[in-house]
């Protein structure tokens, strides 16, 4: 099982996040409009998925912002932010900040998404979210890149992301 921290905290994650070349698992997440979202939504494209525990944070936001700023443009990509918001505020925010080139989904549903990618915190004061991670996928869900952000308070690297994301 993989672990971060919570300044400085150790917190442990309920399995792995997927392995380099692995498929990735199909999931089931809520969109702004409380419809169910999976992979296969988004077949044909390479998918950035940025997992964050939360858009009501400083490092989630900021992410959020970079992510929609390097996706203009990119027709054959999407970003997906992932978080345990409600689609509300989701989408509550993205508009406050002007975001339109990221996917907003919600694990409010199920935590199934966070475990099957190893990234739902099962102790901690944020047991139940997910923790930071960026997972990459090619045009047939293979996986070309992970990270798990070893500091949840840190922002990932955004230049190996996107340069996986090529």
């Amino acid at each position: 099982m993989a672990k971060t921290a919570l300044k400085g905290t150790p917190v442990k994650l309920a399995g792995d996040l997927p392995a380099v070349g692995s498929t990735a698992p199909d999931f089931k997440l809520v969109a702004g409009d409380l419809s169910d979202k999976t992979l296969s939504d988004y077949t044909g494209k390479k998918k950035l998925l940025n997992i964050v525990p939360s858009l009501d944070t400083e490092v989630c936001a900021t992410s959020t912002k970079k992510f929609n700023e390097t996706m203009a443009g990119k027709r054959d990509a999407v970003a997906l932010v992932i978080s345990a918001d409600l689609p509300f505020a989701s989408d509550r925010f993205c508009k406050a900040e002007g975001i339109d080139n990221v996917v907003n989904l919600s694990i409010m549903r199920s935590r199934k998404f966070g475990k099957d990618y190893g990234v739902l915190m099962d102790d901690g004061p944020l047991a139940g979210i997910t923790a930071r991670a960026v997972v990459v996928l090619d045009k047939d869900n293979k996986v070309l890149y992970t990270q798990l952000v070893p500091e949840i308070t840190q922002e990932p690297d955004y230049d190996a992301a996107l340069a996986a994301l090529g």
